[in-house]
């Protein structure tokens, strides 16, 4: 089959986050099963030019520009990839839009919907039911009908699947589907005791909630270094504020790195912290479990039951006393700690390998 996947920004330190990795990981797999793959959207921050390959996936991608200031991704858009669609899409069997409320997919899913594409759409968690007043014109506009005429509509929790209707109606055909993540190489054990926050510093992320906690936790550990490790999304000066009056704890921002180098980072973490509330299905944390490191998440977070129900890694609500209770936990029985991190890596090569996200997206494009 022929395949164009639409994302809505890549970027060389990877600030759109998971849902491009998910776009990346599934291309790569369909690749391996055969298929041909283009992976299209919007892209900034390139000095020596757009990539036209990412990761071995060849990549289609056009300048973003703001076209709508001072709301973030949603103000994104990407005039050159629409005006280049007729060509990206000759002879494709199906488009598969990572959509969210932007200017970038969802202009891109009506323009493929209109010509009478077949299209999927995943929408990550991230088109739900919103009191913005600029959602509900985008909403009436286009969101409503490209979910209405997709030939699925991916979802990845419960909670998802029951607000998509509330948004586009309730005809939708609607699928689960999980991220999956790719097996892992083998990354030398790295010395020392690390505590990581691998994610944007975004408000709903919480890195300040991370920050706190390893003040309260870090005079109890001496040895232990706390890191965080992304691009500033509005916390990063709230965020050294609070590191520079850390009072003696081994506490660091690193700042952002490339999206292929995450997994390698989070391998030298000894336990890893997502402190982040309403977390759809988050892509790093599904990386640390496969690299056998145990994880501390909210329980709003979608991997939530299952990270309690298979023991790996601890649950908690989104209180500060909470999180510094399951790191001293953790920090205080190493034994366990690994326990934990041992079956998150083989509950992800057991049930959320890509191998069988690509035979399920083999099955929905067939059909």
């Amino acid at each position: 089959m022929r395949i164009l996947s639409i994302v809505t920004l890549v970027s060389p330190l990877g600030e759109y986050g998971g849902p491009v990795r998910v776009a990346v990981n599934q291309a790569i797999e369909l690749r391996r099963l055969g298929h041909e793959v283009l992976l299209a959207g919007s892209a900034r921050g390139y000095e020596a030019g757009r990539p036209t390959e990412l990761e071995g996936v060849p990549a289609a991608l056009y300048p973003a520009r703001t076209l709508l200031p001072g709301i973030g991704f949603a103000g994104l858009a990407a005039p050159g990839l629409h005006r280049r669609l007729a060509r990206l899409t000759r002879n494709v069997d199906v488009v598969h839009i990572h959509a969210a409320r932007d200017l970038v997919t969802l202009p891109a899913a009506d323009w493929v919907r209109r010509r009478g594409i077949p299209y999927v759409v995943q929408t990550h968690g991230m088109i739900t039911p919103t009191e913005r007043m600029l959602a509900r014109p985008l909403d009436a506009w286009l969101t409503r009908r490209v979910l209405r005429d997709a030939k699925r509509i991916f979802y990845l929790t419960e909670r998802e699947k029951n607000e998509l209707p509330q948004v586009g109606g309730s005809a939708l055909k609607l699928e689960q589907l999980g991220n999956g993540v790719p097996v892992p190489r083998v990354y030398p054990t790295p010395p020392g005791v690390e505590v990581l926050y691998l994610a944007r510093l975004a408000e709903r992320k919480r890195p300040i909630e991370f920050v706190e906690m390893a003040k309260r936790v870090g005079p109890e550990f001496p040895d232990v270094r706390f890191r965080l490790v992304g691009p500033d999304e509005g916390q990063g000066s709230r965020v050294a504020e609070a590191i520079r009056d850390s009072d003696g704890v081994d506490i660091e921002w690193e700042g952002a790195i490339s999206p292929d180098a995450a997994v390698e980072r989070i391998s030298r973490a000894t336990i890893y912290v997502l402190p982040s509330v309403d977390e759809p299905f988050p892509m790093s944390v599904l990386e640390a479990m496969s690299l056998g490191v145990p994880v501390v998440i909210t329980d709003s977070c979608g991997l939530a039951p299952l990270v309690d129900d298979e023991k790996c890694g601890v649950v908690v609500d989104d209180s500060l006393s909470s999180l510094v209770a399951a790191v001293t936990s953790l920090l205080r029985d190493p034994d366990r700690a690994r326990e934990l991190g041992a079956t998150g890596a083989r509950v992800t090569r057991q049930r959320l390998g890509m191998t069988a996200v690509g035979h399920q997206l083999e099955r929905a494009y067939s059909r």
